[in-house]
């Protein structure tokens, strides 16, 4: 279970550094802002990597020598997106008003990659339904708080926190190479 929280974390923290640009943008009414971030992440989050899981087990029986090392390039090709992300800060969308329409897309965008994580589920002796119910839980709790922290201190932590997620990711990749 140790693990499921770990990769909830480091998934969490695209929408963690989304969410503290959303905050830094000094939106009016923050709260709602904050809701908005933590409800729409949180539930993409949590169900990105179920469809992730639920694709993975249909072709676990095909690949089942291989699983590890796809598992490795899963969460290592993500780890070094989200770096590479952190360091090129070309990613800041603009739009007028925080929209339900603009909050999904944002949503779709952050959580894309927890459907790649969600293979690696097939690899750990957990619930699936469990584990994306921790990984949204644990992304909306960080949205909400990203939202808040964005709003004092702006957004300097954005690049940092996509970047701990990436490194963790790549952690937890060579992690399944090698144990």
């Amino acid at each position: 279970m140790f693990e499921v929280l770990i990769l909830a974390v480091a998934l969490s923290m695209d929408a963690f550094a989304v969410s503290v640009g959303l905050g830094a943008k000094k939106q009016n009414n923050l709260p709602k802002v904050a809701l908005m971030c933590a409800l729409y992440f949180g539930i993409f989050q949590g169900a990105m990597p179920l469809i992730g899981y639920l694709g993975g087990a249909g072709l676990l029986s095909w690949v089942d020598d291989y699983k590890r090392w796809i598992a490795f390039i899963l969460l290592f090709g993500i780890g070094a997106k989200m770096i590479y992300e952190a360091f090129d800060g070309d990613e800041e969308v603009e739009f007028k008003k925080l929209t339900q329409k603009v909050m999904c897309l944002l949503a779709i965008a952050t959580s894309i990659d927890a459907m790649a994580a969600g293979f690696t589920l097939n690899l750990m002796s957990v619930n699936p339904f469990i584990a994306c119910l921790i990984i949204g839980v644990i992304t909306a709790v960080f949205s909400y708080l990203g939202v808040l922290v964005g709003n004092k201190s702006g957004t300097w932590l954005e690049s940092k926190a996509e970047m701990l997620g990436g490194v963790v990711l790549i952690l937890i990749g060579f992690k399944f190479l090698l144990f």
